[in-house]
């Protein structure tokens, strides 16, 4: 609503927003012309980002991010920055091939679920976060189901972070592993392209 805006803070979010760029410091020409403010307005603007250390003017003048935006950053639960960007991947696997679709981790005790999008089918496989197992053999994360099947594909990973994989379950009868096999391919690459726009802090297990 018009009365609940801000002017000078929604000008300061403009100036931070021409940050998210793979470029690493402007110059003042450069942040008016990607801001469309004029030279005078961005000094004040900036000048009170950086008080905040929002920004930070290097010796050559040219302008950075300062620690602030890092420091909120790691205020974030990665927990929940992960089920933010994997769920809906879920959610789409689910609705394309109509099984039950899910994130697993590794942990201590073996794997775990962490997410789960079911599908509309009545007969499916009922997997809820939580549920854990071993392994039924060690190069795979997937469970024996009895008259079920279920293929997972691996995320990748950084040291020190646990194992995760994108899978897809249902009955043996009705899940084709070569359709799942490429839809989680398709979905893992999804999940790596915005990982790589804004990576999520690891979780320590």
């Amino acid at each position: 609503m018009a009365q609940d805006r801000v002017e000078a803070v929604e000008r300061a979010l403009t100036v931070l927003e021409a940050f998210d760029s793979d470029q690493q410091a402007f110059s003042l020409a450069e942040l008016a012309q990607a801001t469309g403010f004029y030279k005078s307005t961005l000094l004040r603007l900036l000048g009170s980002l950086a008080r905040f250390d929002y920004v930070r003017r290097d010796k050559a003048g040219l302008w950075h991010l300062g620690e602030s935006p890092r420091r909120l950053a790691r205020r974030q639960d990665p927990h929940r920055l992960l089920a933010t960007r994997v769920q809906p991947l879920l959610d789409d696997l689910a609705a394309r091939l109509d099984e039950t679709a899910s994130l697993l981790e590794q942990t201590r005790e073996g794997i775990e679920c962490r997410l789960v999008a079911l599908p509309a089918a009545t007969l499916r496989h009922d997997l809820r976060p939580g549920m854990a197992w071993s392994p039924a053999t060690d190069d795979t994360p997937c469970p024996a189901l009895a008259g079920g099947r279920m293929v997972a594909h691996p995320l990748p990973t950084t040291p020190g972070a646990p194992l995760r994989w994108l899978a897809v379950s249902g009955p043996e009868g009705r899940l084709v592993a070569a359709d799942a096999t490429l839809a989680l391919a398709e979905a893992s690459a999804r999940l790596e392209a915005q990982r790589r726009d804004t990576p999520i802090p690891e979780v320590t297990p």
